[in-house]
């Protein structure tokens, strides 16, 4: 795992353990609405952090791999698609799966709630596992 990797993952963890307590007291002027967008806010930036250690460790195994370079530069479809011949057929699986699942949670609508806590760390977990998969 390469050093962006691993400060893309502590990024993660300083986001979702971050109690927020500078700004309780303008959380408690605004009320809990703020306090609740602060703490979606901070989800979908560890979500944006773990989508981009994960493709990080992608374009790395890639590299090791000598995927051409229009493989390396195109599309992450191109690059989860090339990875099915550089990594195990269930790691490939599982990085794809929890990629799409974290473009999911990097999506705002207006008519959403964002990504849970709860689904940000199961995500930080698995995407943990899959870059020390593909670190191998």
């Amino acid at each position: 795992m390469n050093q962006t990797i691993r400060q893309l993952l502590d990024t993660a963890d300083l986001l979702l353990t971050d109690t927020g307590e500078p700004a309780a007291s303008a959380a408690a002027a605004t009320g809990p609405a703020a306090s609740a967008a602060a703490a979606a806010s901070r989800c979908r930036g560890a979500v944006f952090a773990l989508r981009t250690a994960l493709e990080s460790a992608v374009a790395d195994r890639l590299t090791v791999h000598r995927a051409p370079r229009a493989i390396r530069e195109g599309t992450q479809r191109a690059e989860f698609l090339w990875l099915r011949g550089c990594a195990e057929a269930g790691t490939a699986r599982r990085a794809k799966a929890v990629w799409s699942q974290l473009c999911l949670g990097c999506h705002c609508h207006q008519y959403e709630i964002g990504p849970t806590e709860d689904q940000v760390r199961a995500w930080r977990t698995e995407v943990a596992a899959v870059v020390a998969l593909l670190a191998h």
